[in-house]
């Protein structure tokens, strides 16, 4: 391990990204993304941040709030869910009738962007970066409806693309090339973990001092070594399934699979860890096994 690694924005989503000190990084991300300057007032807690390493395939979601009152969900997702159009949907449909009380004017509805980091494939296409507005567009003479002056500046009326959520899906896996937008840099750390030491890109240069793999605590680095593991094995898994021909059908014997898998190599990696004398405590909150599991091992 050397002082230029960095921890990777899974990890650092789940684990660091909602400290406040540390709001300048998720604010490069989705500056990059929205194309213009985003300031983070608060981040909100939602039913995905999860702690425990069992909760479902690693889920990882932070909500934002920029200045505007605009709302911001930055979603993780390191493995394959079918459905996982529909659940973007439910988590922005979530936001917004969360944030509007029973007899509120419906101008308080709030923006809500989604944003989408994706590390399996999703769908068929051959960009790495998707987005993805509401237009109101006429069936018969394809002109786009829009909002006039007056309505906007008497009425205080918000034309669609102010009102309407807003989409960011970002598949991970098919970036393939260099990097040399702030777009693109942002995009191979996402999948490499590597941040040039040159870089200019909004939110890159806060990480390389602030997500840097030897600041973290040796606590923090088993847990982060183990997640890590789990995350390669994952993969493996996934390549091995594709490799044998396994049909979608399958899924859902899969998904059993790899838990039972992962339980295993958890188990496995409780027993090292208990032979080197570390606590049932930390154990457990390493491997996602309970202290009753550990203590009986």
């Amino acid at each position: 391990m050397i002082n230029e690694q960095y921890i990777r924005f899974d990890w650092a989503a789940k684990r660091m990204l909602r400290d406040k000190a540390n709001f300048d990084v998720l604010e490069g991300l989705m500056t990059v993304l929205i194309g213009e300057e985003v300031k983070i007032q608060e981040i909100l807690e939602s039913e995905g941040n999860q702690e425990q390493a069992e909760d479902k395939y690693n889920r990882v979601d932070v909500m934002a709030r920029n200045s505007k009152g605009e709302y911001i969900i930055v979603e993780v997702q390191l493995t394959r869910e079918i459905h996982y159009l529909e659940r973007m949907l439910y988590g922005v449909s979530k936001v917004v009738t969360e944030n509007i009380h029973l007899g509120e004017k419906y101008d308080k509805i709030r923006k809500v962007y989604s944003i989408n980091i994706l590390y399996f494939d999703l769908g068929k296409g051959s960009d790495y970066l998707y987005r993805g507005t509401t237009r109101f567009v006429g069936v018969h003479t394809g002109d786009e409806l829009r909002i006039t002056d007056h309505e906007s500046d008497a009425l205080g009326m918000r034309s669609p693309e102010e009102v309407f959520p807003e989409y960011f899906i970002i598949r991970v896996n098919e970036f393939n090339k260099v990097a040399t937008t702030p777009l693109e840099e942002w995009i191979a750390y996402l999948k490499t973990g590597d941040i040039k030491a040159d870089t200019e890109a909004p939110g890159l240069q806060e990480a390389r001092h602030k997500l840097q793999y030897m600041q973290m605590s040796e606590k923090e680095r088993r847990a982060y070594e183990y997640h890590l593991d789990q995350q390669m094995a994952e993969n493996e898994m996934l390549y091995t399934a594709r490799k044998e021909g396994l049909a979608e059908g399958h899924a859902k014997g899969r998904a059993e699979g790899r838990a039972e898998g992962e339980h295993s190599k958890a188990v496995e990696s409780a027993r090292k860890m208990k032979a080197k004398g570390y606590s049932a405590e930390d154990i457990a909150e390493i491997t996602g096994l309970t202290v009753e599991e550990i203590n009986c091992l």
